[in-house]
Formats: structure tokens, sequence, C-alpha cells
């Protein structure tokens, strides 16, 4: 369910660049479930159709480590986006949602802001969200008590296998996301087996 939209073209996925490219090249999986939430991200890092780096570390703690953050796209663009969200989890006193939606307003409305090509997926433990350059912020549906969010090349294959595990199975979170990343880097060609895991 989105709580803030500024993006002109409804119709555009929210991976798309103003210039039509998509951002891709990585997975990152968060699922929250039985008050577990736990976030993953493969290492893979792609440059056109070389692997360039297969170790890379796309997830970071955040705010006195209650905020998971993952990112897909420029590596130098999420850090000085996870900079610049860190401040306004500081200026709102770790307040998520509006930290957010503060973080969107800006991203959208700032000529330099605006050329950074990356998208986020942050989560505490009771709020999960994809931030896009286009001024979304978009929150999962509830499913089976839980919550599914996914970013990157990878994400569909992630999400639909943890959708399939949440609703038919009694995994636990960490379970959950192990399996659907294993999962979506056999298909995603832009996605790797080195998993880095961090779980609140």
């Amino acid at each position: 369910m989105p709580i803030s939209s500024s993006n002109p073209n409804p119709a555009a996925h929210p991976y798309d660049q103003a210039d039509g490219r998509r951002i891709r090249s990585t997975t990152v999986l968060c699922v929250r479930r039985n008050g577990s939430v736990v976030m993953a991200a493969d290492g893979q890092v792609t440059l056109g159709s070389a692997v360039m780096k297969s170790s890379a570390k796309k997830l970071r703690r955040l705010y006195q480590d209650k905020v998971l953050a993952g990112f897909a796209g420029s590596t130098a663009d999420a850090f000085s986006l996870f900079s610049r969200f860190e401040s306004k989890l500081e200026q709102f006193a770790g307040n998520l949602p509006r930290a957010a939606v503060e973080l969107a307003k800006d991203w959208r409305t700032d000529k330099l802001l605006r050329q950074l090509e990356a998208l986020l997926l942050i989560a505490d433990k009771d709020h999960m969200y994809l931030l896009g350059g286009n001024g979304d912020v978009i929150e999962p549906d509830q499913i089976e008590g839980g919550a599914i969010m996914t970013i990157g090349s990878g994400g569909s294959f992630a999400q639909a296998a943890a959708q399939a595990l949440l609703e038919n199975t009694e995994l636990s979170a960490r379970q959950i996301v192990e399996k659907s990343m294993k999962i979506a880097a056999e298909i995603c060609i832009y996605t790797n087996e080195n998993i880095t895991v961090e779980e609140l």
C-alpha cells in the first residue's frame, strides 16, 4: 500500500529510472514473521555483461542497529542515500515512516538527489518500505500475518518463493529468506549465492 507517491507516471514500474532504464543486477529480500524481521542481499556486482565482484555488501544496519537497509543500483549513490536517510532517522528519533517520507520528498525534489540511481529497501520491527527516486514510499501488503518486500532483478523470483513458503509452511523468517534467496540465485543471472543476512 503506497503511503506517499508523487510519480508523474503511475504506470511506470518502481524500478524504472526517469530515462527509461531499469535498476537490476541484485536481489534484496525482506520478510517479517512472528516478530522477526530478516533482510538478505546477494553479493554480485555486474557491469554490463561482466561480473565485477561476488562478495559486495548491500545491507546496512542503521540507527543504533534498529533499522535494516538494503539497496539495488549504484553503490556510491546508495551510500549517499544511506547517509541522508540515517540523518532523517536521527532527526525524527527513529520514526521510520516519517524518515522514509521525508527522504522521499527530498529525493524527488532535490536536483542532485534526483540523479542518484538506486532503490532502498528499509525495515524496522514494525514497518517495511521500498523507497524510489520517483517519490514513492511503498509498504507491502500483509500476508498470513507477515510481510514480504523485494528489490532488484531477482526480486520477483525471491518474492514468489517467499510468499509460497510464508503461506504454506511454518518456517521462520530467516529460513524463508535463506531458501528464497537461493531460489532467486538459481534463476536470476544478476544474483549469486553469496548471501548476506541481517535480522532484527
